[in-house]
């Protein structure tokens, strides 16, 4: 296996599983992590990051639906979430307990062997419309 895939891997599986001190292995120092209207810096950002998305959610599992695809340093990859929705949301009507799936796309650039710079985009607009909290 490619020493990225494995690296992906470990963001998807052991990080999303809520082993946030695995972030300091596979991230670099530097790292920047770019969410839509946030940015995190460093790993303990990025964990953190995470962690807020578990607050919402019991039973996060997560799955790989395509990829990772792995070249020049760059690593791209489609998952998906699935969970039950503790509540919390703002603007949710849906009753705690409800389960929800969203899907997403991840993009990593590597540097010396660990993830530098990270791009997310995922359906954000069907997760919220699955809450109730969009019309």
């Amino acid at each position: 296996m490619d020493p990225l895939d494995a690296l992906y891997r470990r963001w998807l599986f052991e990080v999303w599983a809520g082993d946030y001190a695995a972030a300091g292995e596979i991230l670099t120092p530097g790292f920047t992590g770019h969410w839509p209207n946030l940015e995190v810096h460093g790993p303990a950002e990025a964990a953190e990051q995470v962690r807020r998305s578990h607050e919402y959610f019991s039973g996060v599992r997560t799955a790989l639906d395509a990829g990772p695809v792995v070249g020049d340093g760059m690593v791209a990859a489609a998952w998906s979430f699935h969970g039950s929705y503790r509540g919390g949301v703002p603007g949710a009507t849906a009753a705690p307990g409800t389960p929800v799936s969203f899907r997403g796309q991840d993009i990593f650039r590597a540097e010396d062997g660990r993830f530098a710079e990270y791009w997310v985009v995922s359906d954000a607009m069907g997760l919220m419309t699955a809450l109730g909290a969009l019309g």
